[in-house]
């Protein structure tokens, strides 16, 4: 009988350590360390974690590249996020909190791929109830195999049996290995069952899509390694009570990580959001203090993005807070507005928003801030035919951003008739009809300009 081995195995790095400790040796993070136990001496152990390729090495040189390795999966936004469709013989994982649209999603790509065999493991739902959603959905016509399966053995037998073109499972966490005593969703459960089906997709090419659950902290429920192990780590996000839904990429060997792409929940399911900027500024209040529209690059695409700002005076210690935006930036950006702009605000309320469920980590979002912030501290709208564009200094200098004329290009499209920029742009500008340009060195030029503030 083969003996059990304890080990502990950290949730961040995926190291491993023979004595439990509160500090991970490897990355240094506290408690991240869970018990994980091993059979020493059982063979499978060791084989489920090592990769056995049958052919020899190729000459990368002699490779063949005219086979076409990369698909549509017949939803656009699903494409742009994985890099122009889907790799032959790549392990996507999709994660995203419970009923956020995960299986939604990939059920509705089931009915677009018509000529390739598909099967969906469902180890959350009979086959009865998955019937259900694709009639809803109304794909059910569509050619899948169902299996509501979740021992790891019997789904690879069926496998190797049906030769399917693309494999779904539904969910990682629902999946467990009877050889292993821990229960389903454990770390061991999690980390051999994914390391048994990435060697089934990588030596039959197989096309497969794990979905995964995220814990309260929103990141893959398991250990750290699992996104290792994986070619693409997809995240959906959103809120379940809003409409839309945003498609992230955290990792892709195939592409990039930048593209994002955008969905509206209807009854129907999910439908594909091609102009997300007019989607983020539907409903954006008429003159009103406090809101400025910024134009950031997700990838290639430029989307306009709504920032509001409330300065209340404050009657005992100032608070701040930040939704959308980096806390330490938000509060380095009233700093300087104080500093740099003439604006008493630390005794104030500061509250930063930015509408549509977006996280706004580039610094082209800097100067629309300030000018937000600014506008409510005054009380006086900037119009909402505005937009800024710029990095904000500690100096409180403009600084230029890439991209500038694909920026303004949107800016103009969208109707926007005045848009503030740095006067010293990397680009060579290009004229755009009914858009004013505003160049400005430092935010006291900016609010001179914009609010009328004197020096």
């Amino acid at each position: 009988m083969a003996k059990q081995k304890t080990i502990y195995v950290c949730k961040e790095c995926g190291g491993e350590t023979v004595n439990w400790a509160g500090k991970c040796p490897h990355c240094g993070e506290w408690n991240t360390l869970s018990e994980m136990k091993m059979e020493s001496g059982s063979g499978r152990g060791r084989n489920s974690r090592q990769f056995v390729r049958a052919q020899q090495p190729v000459l990368l040189s002699k490779i063949d590249d005219e086979q076409e390795i990369r698909f549509s999966t017949g939803i656009s936004e699903l494409d742009r996020v994985l890099g122009g469709g889907a790799v032959t013989g790549s392990l996507v994982l999709v994660g995203g909190a419970p009923g956020i649209g995960k299986s939604t999603l990939l059920l509705q790509m089931c009915g677009l791929l018509e000529d390739r065999k598909i099967f969906y493991i469902s180890g959350e739902e009979s086959e009865r109830q998955l019937k259900l959603r694709a009639q809803r959905l109304g794909v059910d016509e569509c050619e899948v195999y169902v299996l509501a399966e979740t021992d790891i053995d019997n789904i690879l037998s069926s496998v190797d049996e049906n030769e399917p073109d693309i494999l779904i499972i539904d969910s990682i966490q629902t999946i467990y290995d009877s050889a292993i005593s821990s229960a389903p969703g454990s770390l061991t459960q999690v980390r051999e069952c994914t390391m048994r089906i990435m060697n089934a997709c990588k030596k039959k090419g197989l096309t497969v899509f794990v979905v995964g659950h995220v814990n309260k902290e929103g990141s893959i429920a398991g250990p750290k390694v699992l996104e290792h192990m994986v070619d693409c780590v997809l995240y959906f996000e959103g809120e379940r009570n809003t409409y839309f839904r945003l498609l992230r990429a955290e990792k892709n060997r195939f592409g990039s990580t930048n593209e994002i792409g955008v969905f509206e929940m209807a009854e129907s399911g999910l439908k594909c959001v091609d102009n997300p900027s007019e989607m983020l500024l539907s409903g954006r209040p008429e003159n009103s203090p406090g809101t400025c529209v910024a134009c950031v690059m997700e990838g290639s695409r430029p989307i306009l993005a709504e920032i509001q700002a409330l300065l209340s005076p404050a009657a005992y210690n100032a608070s701040r807070r930040s939704n959308g935006v980096d806390y330490n930036r938000a509060a380095m950006l009233l700093a300087v507005l104080e500093k740099r702009g003439g604006l008493p605000v630390s005794n104030c309320d500061s509250y930063i928003n930015v509408i549509g469920g977006l996280f706004l980590d580039e610094p082209a979002a800097d100067l629309a801030t300030v000018l937000a912030l600014a506008s409510s501290y005054v009380d006086k709208p900037l119009g909402t035919d505005l937009a800024a564009i710029g990095e904000v200094g500690l100096s409180g200098e403009i600084r230029s951003v890439n991209a500038l004329n694909l920026r303004l290009s949107e800016i103009a499209r969208l109707g926007f008739r005045r848009c503030v920029i740095p006067a010293h742009a990397r680009d060579e500008i290009k004229e755009y009809e009914g858009l004013t340009l505003i160049p400005v060195n430092n935010i006291r030029a900016a609010l001179r300009a914009v609010l009328g503030k004197n020096e």
